[in-house]
């Protein structure tokens, strides 16, 4: 059994002496020397090479079960549960022009028999944030998480919270094309966007809304740890869903 580390640092002491290094931390002499010794003792606390060889295990696992991470299909799946995601933009709003703006978009993937295309439609509005966003500068970053169906922080008998990468997210990049109302699709587009979202017949007879998919340019999907993959377009819409 490994001794309790003697490093006198806040972090992994008791209340006594936190007392006694809150004491000590008025005395110049000494705070460089524990801020060094924290520093040290933190910077310990993260293995690259551990993390590397518990992946490297959790994958051979994996490969004996003949069970493999199938991130184009992660990515289909999440898209095509999901009802909403978070939009990303550049903002054209005098209050914050040019940071980041998020906002909550209405999507469907749903072809009109209901099933899965892969093709993220959404209405957009000029009244709202990303409306003029995209069309000032078309890059947009769509959001989908597998927490959005609280299948992570609901999944039994453990909970995963939303930041872990083993609760899965897909990231997805590209550019907004609005739909040529004249195009042979664009009619039940709007049909099965609309048995997804009832309210929409509300917003087309309010507001200006316009129908719009994204261009893909590029995927992430995070859903275990070792850092994002990238998924092609291609790969992505080549899934088939059941």
């Amino acid at each position: 059994q490994k001794k309790r580390s003697e490093s006198p640092c806040l972090f992994n002491t008791n209340k006594t002496e936190k007392n006694n290094l809150i004491k000590m931390l008025g005395k110049s002499a000494h705070l460089a020397t524990i801020l060094a010794l924290c520093f040290i003792q933190l910077s310990q606390a993260y293995s690259a090479t551990e993390d590397a060889r518990i992946i490297a295990e959790y994958k051979r696992n994996l490969n004996k079960t003949g069970i493999e991470l199938d991130h184009a299909k992660i990515a289909r799946t999440l898209v095509h549960q999901a009802n909403w995601a978070a939009v990303g933009t550049i903002s054209t709003n005098s209050a914050v022009l040019g940071f980041p703006m998020v906002n909550i978009i209405s999507v469907n993937d749903n072809d009109v028999y209901g099933h899965s295309s892969g093709s993220i439609q959404f209405l957009l509005t000029d009244l709202d944030f990303t409306g003029p966003d995209w069309q000032s500068n078309n890059k947009v970053t769509f959001l989908f998480t597998d927490e959005q169906t609280l299948h992570c922080s609901r999944k039994y008998p453990n909970s995963i919270d939303p930041m872990e990468p083993t609760c899965p997210r897909v990231i997805i990049s590209g550019e907004v094309i609005k739909m040529d109302k004249n195009s042979p699709i664009y009619d039940s587009a709007i049909v099965s966007f609309v048995e997804r979202h009832p309210a929409a017949k509300n917003w087309l007879k309010a507001h200006t809304f316009y129908l719009c998919e994204l261009d893909i340019k590029n995927i992430f999907v995070l859903d275990y740890y070792g850092g994002p993959h990238t998924v092609k377009a291609d790969d992505y819409y080549n899934v088939k869903l059941q």
